[in-house]
């Protein structure tokens, strides 16, 4: 496909032009088109902030279907909140939002395709049906999906302009002696190791904020808000600072006196409108067992 921009037409953002022309595909499917480089403009990948000048030639090319089947699995789900639009599951530690790297089978995704039948977004595509956001395999807590498409534009829409607010609690390595502060460092992949994000002054906006909710000998426990959501944001800033995340085993040495495997992290609060009504709700999710147990060994030997 492709478009010359006319006289009239300059001045909107290439997302939104495309949407114009292209009223069955949706802004969220265009954004990711123009981040994999399916839509340039005279011939190159522009951002998709990028404003359209009269003339500019815009080439479209359309998404293959992957010739990849996604299986129903019955895999426990805890269900915080479901209605006809969206469903919030408290995902447990160790599963994997979605397939990936030629894994298919054992994650969220499986798991809510058995639940929901054919009742969810395609916006994510065929490999991650319903999946607004993500949360590592670790991190344990509250995810948004949606049942339909108008959903997940809304919801995504609503983080995108920093509008979901994110409540995460966290036991790190090492006594914070500030009550609470902010981390204001951007993030970017990692020119070491691709597996991991670092602190980069060439990144990506990320903005963490955390306050002390208690103070060990050797550790503490805190709450943390956050309004950019960069792929493993708060565990590469909390390590920056020099208070890994107990168990994190990438950005840290991963030891601990409790055993713990991954990161001691829970999605634990969410904010948001719904997406149909219009009410703001407001859902929690208790901390994990575990991660209740290693507190109360905390609580009874603080100088561990």
């Amino acid at each position: 496909m492709e478009y010359i921009v006319q006289n009239g037409e300059a001045g909107i953002r290439i997302d939104k032009y495309i949407s114009k022309k292209e009223e069955n595909i949706s802004r969220v499917a265009i954004a990711r088109m123009i981040e994999n480089g399916n839509i340039l403009v005279n011939g190159k990948q522009v951002k998709t902030s990028y404003k359209v000048l009269e003339n500019d030639n815009i080439t479209m090319e359309k998404e293959e279907v992957k010739e990849i089947e996604i299986k129903p699995e019955n895999i426990p789900l805890d269900i915080v909140y479901e209605d006809n639009d969206i469903i919030v599951v408290n995902k447990q530690k160790g599963l994997v939002v979605h397939p990936g790297n030629g894994n298919v089978n054992g994650t969220l995704v499986n798991a809510i395709m058995a639940y929901c039948k054919d009742s969810l977004s395609g916006i994510g595509g065929e490999l991650r049906p319903g999946i607004v956001h993500r949360i590592d395999k670790d991190t344990s807590g509250l995810l948004i999906i949606a049942k339909n498409d108008e959903a997940h534009v809304n919801i995504s829409n609503q983080i995108k302009e920093h509008k979901v607010k994110k409540t995460y609690v966290a036991l790190v390595r090492g006594k914070i002696k500030e009550n609470e502060a902010t981390i204001n460092m951007p993030i970017s992949r990692s020119m070491n190791d691709r597996i991991k994000m670092a602190v980069n002054k060439n990144g990506k906006e990320a903005i963490t904020h955390f306050k002390v909710l208690k103070k060990y000998d050797n550790y503490t426990y805190i709450e943390v808000n956050i309004e950019t959501g960069r792929t493993h944001q708060i565990r590469v800033h909390l390590s920056q600072i020099g208070f890994p995340i107990v168990g994190d085993g990438v950005y840290s040495n991963g030891k601990n006196p409790f055993g713990v495997e991954g990161q001691m992290l829970h999605s634990q609060k969410l904010e948001f409108v719904h997406p149909r009504t219009g009410k703001l709700l407001k859902l929690e999710a208790k901390i994990p067992e575990y991660f209740a147990k290693v507190l109360e060994k905390l609580d009874n030997n603080p100088n561990i």
